[in-house]
């Protein structure tokens, strides 16, 4: 990465897998990662269901990518997309590529631009099979960004499918338990004698092990906030006002 820069990012939507009223949210989370300089969408831009996708180009500087449908049953702008990072790969030009999709399809392709030792977040919806989730350094639901809610459908359209309709704001789509048990695994694997464990650390080992764990999922802004609401753990400030976690007895 170029030094005093921030992270310069390929940004490839599979718009045909995409709710466009997502757009928005996707661009705001893209932003704490770094810089979305290539924003491409990919889809059949001629058919009904791409309307909306067209309506949000120009808004947030998407590129489309259209890709004719020639035969059902073809995914041809999955191919498109492959066929474009691999040509961005290898530009040398960016530190990081954001996948905006929840088709396993791009599990291949997120794995090898990691291999060649670049960052891969990935965007989609909480069904996104686990192979791509895990293959990303980050993965990030749908679900959990927020959106807007749906503009009423003009006459003589059919509404967006009801799957494909984002919630209006986080909300706990996962038991408390789970995400204890996550930290009672970073925690184990951790290899340490102190009791007190960094929370920043702890984090980062989550993070790592878990590229689709995020707060969020469980209705809570902050790690901090979860660790709280769990009631098995204490949490204390140290002399540099660190914040420290341990399991209690």
């Amino acid at each position: 990465m170029r030094e005093s820069e921030r992270p310069l990012l390929a940004v490839l939507i599979d718009a045909d897998n995409t709710s466009p009223r997502y757009a928005g949210a996707i661009f705001e989370e893209i932003a704490a990662l770094g810089e979305a300089s290539v924003r491409r969408a990919y889809g059949d831009f001629t058919s009904q269901q791409m309307a909306g996708w067209n309506k949000v180009q120009a808004e947030h500087g998407i590129v489309p990518s259209h890709s004719p449908a020639y035969s059902v049953g073809k995914n041809s702008s999955d191919i498109s997309l492959v066929i474009d990072a691999m040509d961005l790969l290898h530009t040398g030009r960016f530190d990081g590529f954001v996948l905006v999709s929840s088709d396993s399809d791009f599990t291949r392709l997120a794995s090898r631009i990691r291999e060649q030792g670049l960052d891969v977040y990935g965007i989609g919806q909480q069904k996104t099979p686990e192979a791509f989730r895990k293959v990303c350094k980050r993965f990030i639901f749908l679900e959990n960004l927020g959106a807007p809610p749906p503009r009423p459908t003009p006459p003589g359209q059919k509404p967006e499918p009801a799957e494909t309709a984002p919630p209006q704001g986080p909300r706990p789509t996962a038991p408390l338990q789970e995400a204890r048990d996550i930290i009672l695994r970073a925690m184990n694997a951790i290899d340490q004698e102190e009791e007190w464990y960094a929370l920043g650390a702890l984090g980062q080992f989550i993070m790592r092990a878990n590229p689709d764990f995020d707060t969020r999922t469980y209705g809570r802004k902050k790690l901090s906030d979860l660790i709280q609401d769990l009631k098995i753990f204490e949490t204390r400030r140290d002399s540099t006002n660190q914040l420290l976690v341990r399991r209690l007895d």
